[in-house]
């Protein structure tokens, strides 16, 4: 007949077994609590955080429809400006082919936590089959400006 402390962990296991799980928990969890403590950091102290606004590329067809997306997107809040930046060389590869055009450009200012919206919403709204749009995060920014993209991207 087994002895009943023999079916028990050995003195100390437990206290093993549980400190690996807190350090694998800490390992996993450190992305979210650095971006939190940075969030937290920028919050009290008025300091930016980098990356948390970007910079969105966009290349359109021809400026009316630049200029509509542009004001949908500022409709919905997804960004606090948009230059329109007018006939845009371009040379790309299509279907195998070379391709060259004129189209028209816009850098949309935004916050990062917005650019997935953002992507989306140009797969919808994008005349082209696949449009060109891709972000830039900043990296700095003048304090007063980017209080004043925050602002513009408050709902009502």
């Amino acid at each position: 007949m087994d002895r009943p402390e023999s079916r028990c962990p050995p003195p100390g296991s437990l206290r093993l077994v549980l400190t690996c799980l807190l350090i694998l928990t800490a390992v996993l969890t450190l992305p979210m609590l650095r971006t939190f403590s940075l969030w937290l950091h920028s919050s009290l102290t008025g300091s930016y955080v980098s990356g948390s606004y970007s910079i969105v590329f966009v290349n359109c067809p021809n400026e009316q429809i630049a200029r509509d997306i542009a004001r949908a997107i500022l409709d919905k809040k997804m960004a606090s400006s948009v230059n329109i930046l007018p006939k845009t060389s371009s040379l790309y590869f299509w279907k195998g082919e070379i391709e060259e055009g004129i189209e028209v450009s816009l850098l949309i200012k935004t916050k990062t936590s917005k650019v997935s919206q953002l992507f989306a919403y140009m797969r919808l709204a994008h005349p082209f089959e696949i449009p060109e749009v891709f972000s830039i995060p900043m990296d700095q920014g003048d304090a007063r400006f980017l209080r004043w993209l925050e602002e513009g991207m408050k709902e009502n």
